[in-house]
């Protein structure tokens, strides 16, 4: 007797699939607020880092539901969307759209702190060799704040993996297109008799996170000796 179903395999796959395309899609947009937070000075930044933040203060459930009212098939986002073929609401996209949100504030601010890091003397000298912003940002920016880029994908990810009330406020729990790998835990514990498997999808769970950790940390230090090399 397998303790493992096909829609908990199914679902432990499509969190891999949903938190990696998270993390992909969201690290560009993130790092381009991050540079605009650390080395921006514009009329409303404070609020911009409030509206970064807001998904780790409000509760996910909310954070789905704005999502649905957003782009579901009627909403203002999901019905011009919908009418071209792309949809959000109850899909696995959905899913991976809400795990971005709510993991991008982790993403955002280890970017941030990497770049606020940087001394402001070395984009200088290469302004002064006459770098473009872009060029500058490509070469000097990105290189340095490298060990910050690796730990937001960690916690990005991480959060992906993770994520539960917003996804399936959004997108639901429907076997084999938007149940993941946390929901499957959630309905496991409330089947009498499924502790087991609950504890052993925990432990899937714990085992993807515990890998995706210790590979990034060690591209994070082989990026880090490698720029430090340089």
């Amino acid at each position: 007797m397998t303790l493992l179903t096909p829609d908990d395999l199914a679902a432990v796959l499509l969190s891999l699939k949903v938190s990696a395309a998270a993390t992909v899609f969201s690290l560009p947009v993130a790092f381009g607020v991050a540079l605009l937070l650390a080395r921006g000075r514009f009329v409303g930044r404070s609020l911009l880092d409030g509206l970064v933040h807001l998904p780790l203060v409000l509760p996910p459930v909310a954070t789905g539901y704005v999502l649905l009212l957003l782009f579901g098939r009627t909403g203002p986002i999901g019905e011009p969307l919908s009418k071209i073929g792309v949809v959000f609401a109850f899909d696995w996209t959905g899913a991976a759209l809400a795990a971005a949100v709510m993991a991008f504030p982790l993403m955002v601010r280890p970017i941030r702190l990497a770049i606020e890091a940087i001394d402001p003397e070395v984009e200088e000298v290469a302004l002064t060799l006459g770098a473009r912003a872009l060029r500058r940002t490509i070469r000097v920016t990105l290189p340095l704040a490298a060990p910050g880029i690796v730990a937001g994908v960690i916690m990005g990810f991480a959060k992906a993996l993770g994520e539960f009330g917003a996804t399936i406020t959004f997108a639901a729990a429907i076997p084999g297109e938007t149940l993941t790998l946390p929901t499957a835990i959630y309905q496991a514990v409330q089947i009498p008799g499924a502790e087991q498997r609950a504890m052993i999808l925990c432990g899937v769970a714990t085992a993807i996170a515990f890998v995706a950790v210790l590979a990034s940390n060690a591209v994070g230090r082989a990026v880090e000796r490698r720029t430090r090399g340089g």
